[in-house]
């Protein structure tokens, strides 16, 4: 049977896919940034793009710039947040491997991952009432309320406070002859 943590358990395999998709996150925000950048370019020399049309909506990309970099940026504070959290994770995922899953940093971790969960679902609500605003052509649906989304917060929160118990009674427990 395989360990939970420690060297060579499960934790510390996931801790490498983990380090995998941070590197990763890493590229997409640095391509997604560039996309702005150049969108931004774009907008101030429309002439660049004469000619270019959006098949969806059939009209013409330098009269969309102002929805296409919205989008563009929407989706990089997006992968963004997600960094943040994988980030967060990983460095979980370290004191796992050591065999110290209540390490105190775990607790603040927890939280800010928890808090980044909400930002991030807080932010869909919000892109699409941009959308809505700016493009109301391409906003046929409404968003709905993710209660898996709402419930994923809520137990990382539940499980930041059962790690910051057992922080606490691990010091006890060290204070203990």
């Amino acid at each position: 049977m395989m360990r939970a943590l420690g060297p060579g358990s499960v934790s510390s395999f996931l801790k490498v896919i983990l380090d995998v998709v941070y590197a990763a996150l890493m590229i997409g925000v640095a391509a997604v940034g560039l996309m702005v950048i150049s969108a931004l370019v774009f907008s101030f020399n429309p002439g660049l793009l004469q000619g270019v049309t959006l098949p969806a909506a059939g009209a013409s990309l330098a009269s969309r710039w102002p929805t296409v970099t919205g989008g563009l940026l929407a989706a990089g504070l997006y992968i963004a947040g997600v960094l943040v959290i994988v980030g967060r994770l990983r460095r979980i995922f370290v004191t796992l491997t050591a065999g110290d899953p209540f390490h105190p940093d775990n607790v603040s971790r927890l939280r800010l991952i928890g808090a980044m969960l909400a930002a991030l679902e807080l932010g869909r609500y919000v892109v699409w009432a941009a959308g809505a605003w700016l493009a109301p052509e391409l906003a046929k649906q409404r968003p709905g309320l993710s209660l898996t989304a709402w419930f994923s917060v809520l137990v990382v929160f539940v499980l930041a406070e059962v790690f910051r118990e057992g922080a606490r009674l691990r010091r006890e427990a060290e204070l203990t002859i």
